[in-house]
């Protein structure tokens, strides 16, 4: 549990930005610097790191690990989010077994990994009036075995609604009764409080606008609160919101939320990718974050979401890949730097910073999701952290080489990553998964879904 990682490049640190090396004890950061010596009563490990930059741990707030077997699906291909939710993840719900579950997730968390993410939020929503223990039971496992951070985002549907998917593909919802049994059995086997806690339960409303009532809202918000849980759901992702909420509720999206108790600072929304200024006062004013999904929103023609208005009003920031069946890179990296890129194409050169992008990739998403022991690379904070391999001809060239992973994206190497102290990929290949068992296994479960 005990390592010296010497003679980085750079580091990533407000706290140090000189270091070059990082002592790590008993899962947390002990020391920052240069020059540090073994430690001869600790039994450290050394970790040499030169050739390499190192950056905290990439916090993912918006996931949906079981959308891992379904990428590039020909009928989502060129269709907006109603007819791809149908076309695709609604179309193959109904046949996921908890194995191809778990194939799903390894597959998920293992391009996450091997794009610096050491904490994924996963909002999983595959629950039905049916829906086997096992089938949630398999994210967590996939997990556990690979050392990430997890922060199962339980999604919910009480009602079909105007859900297009539930309702072409005949799913059943939940009872709210059903919801808060099964919730309470994950909280009470899984749920682990703390701000460094490796597992976490949020309650989270597949669609906050479309599968609940308003009623629902308020009692799993309460139920949540209740026990000191985040809230979490999509919002705004696409105009059809801002219509359902006013034609059904007269009252836009934004106001809604807040009628049924949905803001705050325990909340996060994923996308909200048409917010105007008044849902973006509303946002800032209550300390709503947003988990910001720009592969996924560009893929499906949704729009880019005001981050930098928000972030100027003081909302709250992270970034996300979203599934990766709407964003089939799968990959951490590629959201950071696309969010980089596209909002200065938008709004010119001033836009975004690296520094500014890898902190909401970073710190922002601990600090949404209350793991606040983690995000950066301070003394007595959680050893997760990652380690880019920049000595390669692609990184040459680059003048900052703490950012050259940002500014130059895929491909990169993660060369190692710890999650609380423990080595999660070492020497480029992640713990505990065999990529050739993994790829065979993906391509059974592809083939499984569709005969």
């Amino acid at each position: 549990m005990n390592y010296l990682i010497k003679g980085a490049r750079a580091v990533f640190s407000g706290q140090n930005p000189d270091a070059t090396d990082i002592r790590l004890s008993n899962g947390r950061i002990t020391e920052l610097g240069r020059g540090l010596t073994a430690s001869t009563d600790k039994n450290e490990t050394l970790i040499n790191a030169s050739g390499c930059v190192i950056w905290p741990g990439l916090v993912n707030t918006h996931h949906h690990l079981a959308q891992s077997i379904m990428k590039g699906v020909p009928a989502g291909l060129n269709a907006g989010l109603g007819d791809w939710l149908s076309a695709v993840p609604y179309r193959f719900w109904p046949r996921l077994t908890p194995e191809l579950m778990y194939h799903a997730a390894r597959l998920g968390l293992f391009e996450l990994l091997r794009s610096g993410t050491t904490t994924c939020a996963d909002h999983h929503y595959l629950y039905h009036s049916t829906t086997s223990p096992e089938l949630e039971d398999a994210v967590w496992q996939a997990a556990d075995e690979l050392g990430i951070r997890l922060v199962l985002c339980r999604g919910s549907a009480t009602v079909q609604g105007s859900h297009r998917g539930m309702i072409d593909h005949g799913i059943q919802p939940e009872s709210l009764e059903q919801v808060l049994q099964r919730m309470e059995r994950t909280h009470s086997q899984q749920h682990q409080p703390g701000p460094d806690a490796m597992k976490k339960l949020v309650v989270a409303p597949t669609s906050l606008i479309h599968s609940s009532t308003a009623e629902d809202l308020q009692l799993v918000a309460t139920w949540a609160r209740e026990r000191g849980l985040k809230l979490h759901s999509h919002l705004l992702e696409v105009a059809f919101d801002e219509m359902q909420a006013q034609a059904r509720h007269g009252l836009s999206a934004i106001d809604y939320a807040e009628s049924c108790g949905w803001l705050g600072e325990d909340v996060w929304f994923a996308h909200l990718v048409h917010s105007d200024r008044r849902a973006i006062e509303a946002l800032a004013r209550t300390g709503t974050g947003i988990a910001h999904c720009p592969t996924s929103n560009c893929r499906l023609g949704s729009g880019v979401a005001p981050v930098t208005e928000m972030a100027a009003a003081g909302v709250p920031i992270s970034l996300a890949v979203d599934g990766s069946a709407s964003a089939e890179s799968g990959s951490m990296l590629q959201e950071l730097n696309l969010t980089w890129l596209l909002h200065r194409a938008l709004h010119g050169p001033e836009a975004t910073t690296l520094d500014q992008v890898l902190h909401w990739g970073s710190c922002g998403g601990a600090e949404i999701l209350g793991l606040t022991d983690t995000g950066a690379l301070e003394t007595g904070l959680c050893a997760d952290l990652v380690l880019f391999d920049i000595d390669q001809a692609r990184f040459a060239g680059v003048h900052e080489p703490v950012l050259a992973p940002l500014m130059c994206g895929e491909p990169a190497t993660v060369k190692y990553s710890f999650v609380a102290g423990r080595p999660v990929v070492s020497n480029g290949q992640v713990a505990g998964l065999d990529s050739e068992e993994l790829t065979r296994n993906v391509q059974q479960a592809v083939a499984s879904l569709l005969s």
